[in-house]
């Protein structure tokens, strides 16, 4: 399942990459050309925008009542019952929506902190913008919210 996320719901766009959903999402576009690539790439566009809703027709969207990126996760999860698990977090770039792709360990020397050059033996990193991901603690608390939110569903 693709997603197209109106400009309202940056933190949503970030926690959908987070769970390896395809999210596009830009933060200044105008209404009729987000339309336009949800249309043609096949996306279900989420938003809070009860204007472009009347746009659409039932099935091509879904409407996010809250206002709290943790609320607005719980219902995405749930009314589209989307799949929480291991294998598919951070396995796409949060800020680009790209695929992460293993990187070796000696092609981001000083792209990292030190400290997590010399600890951590796992790297990913975005093709598009370079960003570099690694395994960290806060995988595990991310995976663990991402699952109180859904229901304890994966």
């Amino acid at each position: 399942m693709k997603f197209a996320a109106d400009a309202m719901l940056g933190k949503l766009a970030r926690w959908l990459r987070l769970m390896g959903y395809d999210t596009f999402y830009l933060r200044d576009i105008g209404d009729d050309e987000l339309l336009r690539v949800a249309h043609e790439e096949g996306r279900l566009l989420i938003t809070r925008d009860t204007r472009l809703v009347k746009r659409l027709r039932p099935g091509e969207y879904l409407f996010i009542r809250d206002n709290a990126p943790l609320e607005q996760v719980r219902q995405a999860v749930g009314e589209l019952g989307l799949k929480v698990g291991e294998e598919a977090l951070f396995s796409r770039c949060t800020l680009c929506n790209e695929p992460l792709a293993d990187a070796e360990k000696e092609s981001v020397l000083g792209m990292v902190p030190e400290y997590t050059y010399n600890r951590v033996e796992s790297f990913r990193s975005c093709a598009s913008c370079g960003r570099v991901y690694w395994p960290g603690t806060h995988a595990g608390r991310v995976l663990e919210r991402l699952k109180e939110l859904s229901g304890g569903h994966g």
